[in-house]
């Protein structure tokens, strides 16, 4: 039955500013949660980390920022870093970067089917494989992103749990089920929200980790040994790259306030 599976790929937006090892441990958590279902067969995840032009205060530059994630998941035979986002010239609505990988990851995975098909044995009738699955990997904080004025369009939030469907994390003291409860739409589509608990205690953010760099402290065990060579190389997460951006207003709270976006030509 294990061939009935359905496919699903992970696909984690955000900073990455830097990458953490929590960051890289939420896939694998979220992995063995799905298959411990039974419903489903991950076959692949996905970083992409956001553009420069997010704006948010001490983001350094998406090049640095995708070396670092290509650096530490070096050692990952599933999960890759993807540099679409991060090269938009503006902020992109998660939302919109959904529906990209999914176009795409939906056409490689049809081209295989398709391969493997013709490969089989003309006198077996292969059976049609289930649809594949695309989900956005969060942890519990996201959630409540849900609920900041001017953050998300409703439509957004609608297309996001209703149609693709995330998967999260918990960490800390967090409590993700109180965010679906609290939310109507997500209440609506929580059959298609997976709450995944981590009872290994790692609180581990990017936010401490820059902060400890900025200070001169140790960040070993955090982030990858290759991360943190490449940090102290190119001088990243200083006090000067702290001020980056100080002051401005995220993107998306003044985007968000234009035309919804409807589709990538948009």
């Amino acid at each position: 039955m294990a061939n009935r599976c359905v496919p699903l790929v992970l696909l984690a937006c955000g900073s990455f500013n830097p990458i953490t090892n929590q960051h890289m441990r939420l896939f694998e958590l979220a992995r063995d949660h799905l298959h411990s279902t039974g419903q489903y067969q991950v076959v692949g995840g996905i970083v992409s980390p956001v553009s420069d032009g997010y704006g948010k205060q001490g983001l350094v530059l998406a090049k640095h920022r995708i070396a670092m994630a290509k650096l530490a998941l070096k050692s990952s035979n599933w999960v890759t870093v993807d540099e679409w986002e991060s090269q938009q010239p503006d902020w992109t609505e998660t939302v919109v970067t959904m529906r990209y990988h999914y176009q795409r990851i939906l056409k490689e995975y049809e081209q295989r089917s398709t391969g493997m098909h013709t490969n089989s044995s003309s006198n077996a009738t292969p059976l049609s494989s289930p649809p594949l699955q695309l989900k956005l990997l969060c942890g519990a904080d996201f959630l409540d992103t849900f609920k900041i004025p001017g953050l998300w369009q409703d439509e957004h939030v609608e297309e996001v749990a209703g149609r693709f469907g995330l998967v999260c994390v918990s960490r800390g003291r967090l409590q993700p089920e109180r965010a679906v409860h609290d939310s109507d739409t997500l209440s609506r589509h929580q059959q298609n929200i997976f709450l995944v608990r981590e009872w290994v205690r790692n609180d581990t953010s990017a936010t401490e980790v820059r902060r400890a760099l900025r200070r001169g402290l140790s960040v070993k065990y955090l982030i990858p040994d290759s991360v943190i060579e490449y940090i102290h190389q190119h001088n990243l997460y200083t006090e000067d790259s702290e001020r980056r951006n100080k002051g401005t207003v995220l993107r998306p709270l003044t985007k968000q306030a234009q035309q919804p976006v409807n589709s990538l030509d948009d």
